[in-house]
């Protein structure tokens, strides 16, 4: 029993590895590349440089308006996030504990929006009309509107599994919806909001097809547009468009390992005390 156990486990972590090995060796490659000169990088190599230039971080900033794409990446991440991890909160607080017919078409609704396609021709239309295209208040809806189904579906089973009797207790104590809802639910809701934003969060950080859609100008370009156009105008110096890639993927997996932490911490507390 214990052999079966421990060639179960080192056959778990072969698999790991070899994963893990697909994962790190295209970004340790880009790492090293980022730091050579364009003859060296051209053979995209895992040779480390004569000696490591750290201009080419410099130059990349400069010449590929790195920092205003950041800042709009950034912003579009962040504030999308946060009007998803509202809404769907509260949409789900409202889904999981009515018991009107009404309440459960409205769930149904928006379920089915993770298997509906986007029309961009008749959704660019009626953002038209709205006024909100080629706005960043409009690219941050926009956001929040195609990441709240799934959201709203993860937290919605989250907030079903949390016991009525809390509701029943923290009414009896005074407490009306809405300070059920903040006093109560949103507390036990903190493994489900550190993981919520950290996936949309690099979900809306690595978009592409959204901003080539619904914005024009090179001042509300995002940090994956940036990369783009600086990778058509130096396909040939590798050496930049490495350290490109290297500043566009730090900021997410910053994002991941604080926001992993708190998720796995978080996983394990909620329990009801007595």
């Amino acid at each position: 029993m214990r052999k079966k156990r421990f060639f179960k486990r080192l056959f778990q972590n072969l698999v790991a590895w070899l994963l893990s090995i697909v994962i790190i060796v295209p970004f340790l490659i880009v790492l090293v590349n980022s730091f050579k000169s364009q003859g060296e990088a051209y053979l995209m190599d895992f040779t480390l440089p004569e000696k490591f230039l750290i201009e080419n971080y410099q130059t990349v900033i400069e010449r590929g308006h790195l920092l205003k794409g950041f800042v709009n990446s950034f912003s579009y991440a962040f504030f999308s996030t946060i009007l998803v991890i509202i809404a769907a909160f509260l949409a789900a607080f409202v889904a999981a504990r009515a018991k009107r017919r009404s309440v459960q078409i409205i769930y149904y609704f928006l379920i089915a929006g993770i298997a509906l396609p986007v029309n961009n021709i008749t959704l660019m239309r009626v953002m038209s009309f709205l006024g909100l295209l080629n706005t960043r208040i409009g690219i941050i809806i926009l956001y929040a509107a195609m990441a709240v189904p799934i959201s709203f579906f993860i937290s919605h089973g989250f907030v079903t599994g949390i016991p009525r009797e809390l509701d029943e207790a923290a009414v009896i104590d005074g407490c009306g919806p809405w300070g059920l809802f903040s006093r109560v639910i949103c507390p036990l809701m903190k493994p489900v909001a550190a993981t919520l934003f950290v996936l949309n969060f690099m979900g809306t950080w690595n978009d592409f097809t959204m901003a080539i859609y619904y914005l024009n100008g090179s001042d509300k370009m995002p940090v994956t547009l940036a990369v783009y156009n600086f990778f058509g105008q130096y396909t040939q110096s590798w050496n930049l468009v490495c350290a490109d890639i290297i500043l566009t993927v730090l900021p997410v997996l910053v994002v991941y390992v604080l926001g992993q932490k708190y998720i796995v911490s978080g996983m394990t507390s909620g329990a009801v005390k007595g």
